[in-house]
């Protein structure tokens, strides 16, 4: 019998899984609200079919999922628990490549009485991390060791010879999430200490990790990385540390930003005003002549040359009418670089991933576990960001519905029976965690 999966949106990484599941003779249905986009991913494929839907049309909605045996969600988080809920109602199985947040794991008994798996987390970061981090934590348990220290860092990125503009960045995935990530708190534990980041720091003391074929990146913390000693099993950690990299420049430009309250979600009147007038307005000036040399005054400790050409290059300090009414800085700082920042059709993007462990053995020998990844794409084949997200998602529907998975409930891929599959599959695709085992304490990241 012919298996048939639901896909919910067409976006930025949607074009792997689709692509990947018609290959393997899936049935495959795209809805979302750019039919033109997804038919182009479905590529006249006769498996493939294309529905226009939007998110609030929850009747058709509750159909496609009736009808299909596994609902795929790619639409933006706030959504999955909505679907999840219909996947439960027609006991349907569901994967997203998504964080679990609160309100879905609460329907974990749910899931597990109408007999199905809503399983998240499947992508790259959430996703390849844990499943590559598990492989060798488990490795280390097995052994009779422990985990003393573990640091798990990722980017998307622009490919070096990309990374041509004073924020060494470009967008090849939602990019206004990428700038909303600036807002978070971040908090981990360091040689058994909790340190809490208030947001206005986030960006103020990134360390740096040299990543072979890359070079030199810095590394800034990723929201709340103590929850993980329990997600991967792991208590007796004293350091456990989730980071992002980014090239050297973004740190301190976002910081900088920050300071003058540029990606903040507070609504003003911005009617009449021009990018520079709008500055002057943020820093409590009545003109907004020499607006550069004007927020070069502003007492800041901070302020580098290279944040200051950056928000020029942005055009903030332009006296261009910015044509708005009421609205946010996030939205007029997010939407120049959107303007600004998309990586070119034949431009290379890539993802680096890096698990550094502090391992111990009874008998006290100490060994440093590194494992790596570095994948590249382009928008004119798949992004490194496609590939990475939708590939693991792609492999775990195939699993599902071949019946290679069988637990019922809401999950992550942080279990054997699910990681090893999916990480063996994706290197045949050319995705893969390189490990070294055996390296000397000398090795370990020095934060």
């Amino acid at each position: 019998m012919e298996k048939k999966v639901l896909i919910l949106g067409a976006g930025l990484v949607a074009q792997p899984i689709i692509r990947y599941l018609l290959e393997q003779g899936i049935k495959v249905t795209v809805a979302s609200n750019t039919p033109d986009r997804a038919e182009v991913m479905i590529a006249g494929s006769p498996n493939g079919t294309n529905i226009n839907w939007s998110v609030d049309d929850t009747a058709t909605l509750d159909k496609m999922v009736k009808e299909n045996d596994l609902v795929v969600s790619l639409l933006p988080y706030i959504y999955h628990v909505t679907v999840a809920g219909f996947a439960i109602k027609h006991k349907k199985n569901m994967v997203t490549s998504s964080y679990v947040k609160p309100e879905m794991q609460a329907l974990h008994e749910e899931a597990e009485k109408a007999g199905i798996i809503i399983l998240n987390e499947a992508g790259l970061d959430p996703g390849i991390d844990h499943m590559s981090a598990m492989r060798i934590i488990d490795h280390v348990h097995a052994k009779g060791g422990k985990i003393k220290e573990f640091y798990s860092l990722c980017g998307a990125l622009p490919a070096p010879e990309a990374a041509n503009n004073p924020f060494k960045y470009k967008f090849s995935w939602s990019p206004k999430g990428v700038v909303m990530a600036g807002n978070n708190d971040a908090k981990y534990l360091r040689d058994g200490d909790i340190v809490e980041v208030d947001t206005k720091n986030l960006f103020k003391s990134p360390f740096q990790v040299d990543f072979p074929g890359v070079g030199i990146l810095d590394v800034y913390p990723n929201r709340d990385s103590i929850s993980y000693i329990d997600i991967y099993n792991i208590p007796e950690a004293e350091t456990m540390f989730r980071g992002t990299f980014r090239f050297k420049g973004w740190c301190e430009i976002l910081d900088a930003l920050k300071y003058l309250n540029l990606i903040s979600y507070d609504n003003y009147n911005m009617e009449g005003m021009t990018y520079a007038d709008f500055i002057a307005y943020m820093i409590g000036q009545t003109s907004s002549d020499k607006i550069r040399e004007k927020v070069e005054c502003v007492k800041y400790n901070n302020f580098t040359a290279h944040s200051l050409d950056a928000m020029e290059w942005l055009g903030l300090f332009d006296q261009e009418p910015m044509n708005r009414k009421f609205d946010s800085p996030f939205e007029v700082t997010s939407d120049l670089m959107i303007e600004k920042m998309q990586l070119g059709q034949h431009e290379r993007d890539m993802v680096v991933m890096q698990h550094s462990f502090l391992a111990s053995y009874p008998g006290g020998k100490e060994e440093v576990i590194r494992s790596r990844m570095l994948d590249y794409g382009t928008l004119a084949t798949d992004t490194a960001i496609a590939r990475t997200v939708a590939l693991p998602a792609a492999i775990a529907v195939k699993m599902i519905l071949e019946n290679k998975i069988n637990i019922k409930g809401v999950f992550r891929p942080v279990l054997p029976e699910i990681y090893n599959p999916i990480l063996d599959g994706l290197e045949t695709m050319n995705i893969k965690m390189v490990e070294e085992f055996g390296l000397p304490v000398e090795e370990k990241i020095h934060q």
